[in-house]
């Protein structure tokens, strides 16, 4: 019996989303043949930003070697004992935005949005600037990025590491979305 169930968690994890209000699209699990490695990937927005231009991914890597060394260390324990804290699966959100005609200064925006994921999730701002042809202007993209290592141990013993990300992920769709009426106008 496998110490935690991956598919489990990720059913959770978009539970998870919808109570703290948002709206899954899409759901994606690959498996490397190789490895055995995981990737499951999620598809979401805000309510509020159904059809607007915020779209949110979430990315959980499952590396079998982290799952499997996880569960050796709970077989050498009591049964009293706790896991040790000591493996992690990463999982990335990353806030996607269209291109706009009044983007924003970049540095401005980190420096906004800063205060919004805190310490507990730090964000990286980029941008992508697109050239369609040499005499086009070009088109900027901007994404924002957020890494949340997803202890094993909290997932076995049954806590929820998902409701302040959640609430944490919340108030920077929320963040966005009121910023870029500005950036579309």
């Amino acid at each position: 019996m496998a110490a935690i169930d991956v598919a489990g968690f990720v059913a959770d994890l978009k539970d998870h989303a919808v109570d703290h209000g948002f709206h899954v699209h899409d759901e994606r699990h690959f498996v490397e043949t190789y490895s055995l490695r995981q990737a499951w990937e999620v598809d979401l927005h805000p309510e509020e930003g159904c059809g607007g231009p915020i779209d949110l991914h979430l990315s959980l890597d499952v590396d079998p070697r982290a799952l499997l060394a996880f569960e050796d260390a709970l077989l050498t324990l009591a049964d009293d004992q706790d896991p040790p804290d000591e493996f992690h699966f990463p999982l990335v959100l990353t806030w996607s935005l269209p291109p706009f005609p009044q983007g924003p200064d970049l540095l401005t925006l980190a420096i906004d949005l800063a205060p919004v994921g805190g310490v507990e999730l730090p964000l990286e701002v980029t941008a992508t600037d697109t050239f369609a042809s040499a005499t086009d202007s070009a088109e900027r993209r901007i994404s924002i990025v957020a890494r949340h290592p997803i202890s094993l141990a909290r997932v076995a013993k049954g806590e929820d590491p998902l409701c302040g990300l959640f609430d944490k992920g919340k108030q920077i769709s929320e963040f966005l979305l009121q910023a870029s009426e500005s950036w579309l106008s």
